[in-house]
């Protein structure tokens, strides 16, 4: 049997098993099965040792340190505290409170790591506000739909960890690579939003009362515990201080404390994190594990060599191949959520990017980019099930909502591909010294 045959045998497999309900992690480790028994005397024995080696990893011991951090922080007053603080600053600014939006889901994004989590944490306390206050309702739904991918992008990130390990590259230099693409895309966001307010002058509310420096500070005094647990956390990288791992041990203390001090950590929100934390990780370990089988798997039978080289072979160029994977990661969103887009098509594209020349760090933030534009592509947009949960409305509205916001990841994505710096020019500077 050839590889192209190969291949298309093992991808109708993988397409039945996910079609028929079995969990992701056992289709990608039963595919695996099928593609070693071609070329490995022993399938099973690989078996075992693929599972042991990818889970017994000291990196990934990050994950689920994260998640548990970002579970903490998602019982606490945080998100109410965000609005509080940030809503003062932007009153004179095209579209007033609409932009709270957007960097409240930045900065919970960047302690939570987790999309949904943003996304319904802060529309919990926005949407209700917002309402009130006579904000058009599709900006403000889509604006948080969007804005709520941030938690994946704004470091630490549990899917940037996923990419990291299943690309093998520094879990910190992917970290610090966000950072300057999640401001750009918090600026495209915000950017829109005032100009929509300026070509809706009659949609806007009443202006907000002014408010003295004093008052504006004494608001945003709420925020201090959250920025210093993040400058610990990201700081302690960067510097040199603490590793990915024991840096995500001390934020877990550092939300542990920060909800004591703010009265929010009782046993029943401590064991209820502590189980949440347990089935998200679970579930993400066990994907990993069954991807790094069917990832060994797949490179003893060639089949990712072959591919790479047939990708060439069509003579795309870096920015076709690109423009080529765009529409393939677009299309796997619809089905498929962000860390099983990762795991499933690392081990096929990541030796395709590196012989066009391409970074890994910075094809990793590419990456994230079209998982969140996944999070609100239909029919499988998570982001979009969390807003028709907390709107009543149809998917379908919720999805016309959030387009112009979609459009501004699209521009992202491309600005990024141009000039890939944005991406790059942080880690090279801070660690390459």
């Amino acid at each position: 049997m050839g590889m192209l045959e190969l291949s298309g045998l093992l991808f109708l497999l993988l397409v039945l098993f996910l079609a028929g309900g079995l969990w992701i992690g056992m289709s990608l480790a039963a595919v695996g099965f099928v593609a070693i028994t071609f070329v490995h005397p022993q399938p099973g024995t690989f078996l075992a040792s693929a599972l042991w080696e990818s889970t017994g990893s000291w990196t990934l011991a990050a994950l689920p340190m994260f998640v548990w951090m970002g579970e903490i922080l998602f019982r606490t007053r945080l998100s109410q505290e965000l609005f509080n603080g940030l809503s003062p600053w932007v009153r004179r600014i095209p579209g007033q409170l609409l932009h709270v939006n957007i960097l409240a889901c930045g900065i919970f994004g960047s302690v939570s790591g987790s999309s949904a989590a943003t996304c319904a944490t802060v529309s919990k306390i926005a949407l209700p506000e917002l309402q009130r206050r006579g904000y058009d309702q599709d900006v403000a739904i889509g604006s948080l739909a969007t804005a709520g991918t941030l938690g994946i992008l704004i470091p630490p990130s549990i899917i940037m960890v996923v990419y990291a390990v299943s690309a093998e590259v520094s879990i910190i230099r992917v970290f610090l690579a966000g950072c300057i693409p999640g401001l750009l895309v918090m600026g495209l966001f915000s950017l829109y939003i005032a100009t929509w307010a300026l070509l809706n002058p009659r949609k806007q509310p009443m202006p907000e009362p002014r408010l003295s420096m004093a008052e504006k500070l004494r608001r945003s005094s709420q925020l201090v515990p959250c920025a210093l647990l993040i400058m610990a956390v990201v700081g302690s990288m960067i510097f040199g201080w603490a590793t990915a791992t024991e840096a995500a041990g001390f934020g877990v203390l550092g939300s542990l404390a920060l909800a004591a001090i703010t009265r929010c950590l009782t046993w029943e929100s401590f064991r209820d994190s502590l189980t949440g934390a347990t089935r998200l990780s679970c579930m993400i370990m066990f994907i990993l594990a069954g991807a790094a089988y069917l990832t060994k798997a797949m490179a003893l039978t060639g089949i990712p060599g072959a591919l790479a080289a047939g990708v060439a072979a069509l003579d795309l160029g870096p920015f076709g191949l690109i423009a080529m994977l765009t529409v393939i990661y677009i299309m796997l969103g619809t089905a498929l959520d962000g860390v099983s887009m990762i795991v499933l098509t690392t081990s096929i594209v990541v030796p395709m990017v590196q012989q066009a020349g391409f970074d890994l760090v910075w094809f990793g933030i590419f990456i994230v980019l079209l998982v969140e534009i996944a999070q609100v592509t239909p029919p499988v947009g998570f982001n979009l099930f969390v807003m028709q949960a907390q709107t009543g409305r149809e998917q379908t509205a919720v999805a016309w909502a959030a387009l112009p916001f979609f459009l501004m990841l699209v521009a992202a994505v491309a600005i990024i591909t141009v000039w890939p710096q944005i991406a790059t020019w942080l880690p090279d500077a801070l660690l390459n010294r």
